[in-house]
């Protein structure tokens, strides 16, 4: 069978437990079919896979993996507010914040550590539109994090 969570376990990705909210916001909100997304950060096993900023001390390489860890995170609070992932009609936009040096100018290509991601787990429903920022900072110095929009059965 070709569903998400066959495509996660093929990967060899077991989903985390969804992070809690840090501050006065939800992890996610439904509005009709529409699935938000807050923004996720690259935690693994509870903990930052990575600090600091691209064009700093963080390669493009470690980066891309960031992305990737982001994106399990909200596929893990996709998951966690839905219940099964093949509900999932299609991932609309992806955000992507890039924590770098003002002459950074990869930024796309980090943020394709998510979106190769989205593809390989949903196929065809998993492509988007997406926006990548750098921006000076981000939470608890990750260097990566992002957000989502999805279309839901």
């Amino acid at each position: 069978m070709n569903t998400p969570e066959s495509r996660l376990e093929a990967l060899g990705i077991i989903l985390p437990v969804p992070a809690a909210p840090v501050a006065n916001y939800v992890a996610c909100v439904q509005t009709g079919s529409t699935l938000v997304v807050s923004g996720q950060l690259p935690l693994l096993d509870g903990a930052l896979f990575a600090t600091g900023k691209l064009g700093g001390l963080v390669t493009v390489e470690t980066a891309v993996q960031a992305a990737r860890y982001s994106m399990i995170n909200v596929i893990a609070q996709v998951k966690a507010a839905i219940g099964d992932l093949s509900r999932v009609k299609r991932v609309v936009r992806l955000g992507g914040f890039i924590a770098c040096t003002p002459d950074f100018t990869a930024q796309a290509t980090v943020m394709n550590g998510a979106s190769d991601l989205a593809v390989a787990v949903f196929g065809d429903a998993g492509r988007h539109v997406r926006s990548t920022v750098g921006v000076p900072s981000l939470p608890l110095d990750a260097p990566v994090e992002v957000e989502g929009l999805f279309e839901i059965a």
